[in-house]
């Protein structure tokens, strides 16, 4: 039986920030920012918006009442959590109207329960083949104003239908696992923008690429020629390149430019929509097969990272007319609303974050499906426009 990815969709907040404005305000070179981390948009997150509004929003793009039917369980995969007990699964399921009987549960390990949630989904369908899973990899990227990490921040969801004969991609058995206990980034119960040693994370995520692959290599018998391309996990987008080379080194063969050419393909929507945290990885596939011409039975690597830390790499196979499986996401992009550098500062600091207090926000001119109201009696107040 194939089990794989059915559908995709993507959604973001309708603001955003010019980073070389950004780097205007700090004194820096833009090309720092532009070249040397490799992002050029960053989104902003109003106070009307946050995973659950977020998740939603890209849930409600690629469902039908048909399709509906079928989904058993909704995974959140998020490091943005806003409830230490409640899963935000079960806020969406309810904003999305599915039946309630429905399994939601919420996953996390940094930026890779993605990965984990489509694994288990996968076992969810062979367990269960008239079942779909809906995952979702939701979050918002702080690290603070006038930060090192202020310009990797970024926010966004992306939605994915898990099922028996899946339109998109078709999930090859093999798959590596890799875990540490290390200290590379991390959000202590008590803040609400995360700690990273920036250049140690780099250093670890190269080498848990490398662990992974070289594993899954030795598992197989394939070859870098036997792959369309590699995806990567890309917090920003130099990360996924000093991933892959590297991988390459030296190497400038036939191989090895399509490799290059293929990762350029899958950085496009990140470059401008900044760290989606879970949803990065499948954000640059989703760029992959939105701007590059691969054909179907492709073969797919997929390297997912999360700090702390974890990795994993496996494969699918890409199916016929997977174009037609997932939203436009260049044409959603090209509407957005940018935001001077101090209008993005006043709308980072408004967010409810860890405040106890009542609040009531003006959703009048937020335009997602889905709005944050506020918050009432410790209860934060969802609504469906």
């Amino acid at each position: 039986m194939r089990i794989g990815i059915d559908r995709m969709a993507f959604a973001t907040t309708n603001d955003y920030l010019d980073l070389v404005e950004l780097a205007k305000e700090r004194g820096v070179d833009p090309n720092k920012f532009t070249i040397g981390i490799g992002q050029d948009l960053q989104a902003v997150v109003p106070s009307t918006q946050d995973i659950v509004t977020l998740g939603a929003t890209a849930a409600k793009k690629l469902l039908t009442p048909e399709l509906e039917k079928n989904i058993s369980t909704v995974i959140v995969a998020t490091e943005s959590g806003i409830d230490n007990s409640k899963a935000s699964a079960i806020y969406i399921k309810h904003l999305l109207g599915l039946s309630d009987f429905t399994r939601t549960l919420e996953m996390k390990e940094a930026c890779y329960s993605a990965t984990a949630a489509i694994q288990f989904a996968k076992g969810v369908v062979a367990l269960n083949p008239q079942e779909t899973v809906l995952v979702i990899a939701a979050d918002i990227a702080r690290y603070g104003l006038n930060t090192p990490g202020e310009v990797t921040q970024g926010a966004g969801a992306v939605a994915m239908l898990i099922s028996r004969n899946p339109h998109i991609l078709t999930l090859e058995d093999t798959t590596v696992a890799y875990s540490k206990d290390i200290m590379d980034f991390w959000r202590p119960l008590y803040a609400t923008e995360a700690l990273v040693d920036g250049k140690y994370s780099t250093n670890v995520y190269i080498e848990f690429f490398l662990q992974t692959f070289t594993r899954y290599q030795q598992l197989t018998g394939r070859e870098l020629a036997d792959f369309a391309a590699l995806t990567f996990h890309i917090p920003f987008t130099k990360m996924g390149k000093k991933g892959l080379e590297g991988l390459l080194k030296d190497r400038n063969d036939e191989v090895a430019q399509r490799l290059r050419t293929q990762l350029t393909a899958s950085q496009l929507f990140s470059r401008q929509v900044g760290n989606l945290y879970t949803g990065s990885l499948y954000l640059s596939l989703m760029s992959l097969l939105q701007n590059s011409d691969l054909r179907a039975g492709s073969r797919i690597g997929l390297f997912s990272y999360g700090s702390g830390a974890e990795g994993e790499f496996y494969t699918g196979i890409l199916e016929d007319g997977y174009e037609h499986y997932m939203n436009n996401i260049q044409e959603e992009l090209k509407h957005r609303h940018q935001v001077s550098v101090a209008e993005y500062e006043k709308l980072f600091s408004s967010q409810l974050g860890m405040n106890d207090r009542d609040i009531e926000f003006d959703v009048t001119t937020d335009p997602l499906p889905f709005v944050l109201k506020g918050q009432k009696d410790h209860q934060r107040i969802y609504e469906a426009k």
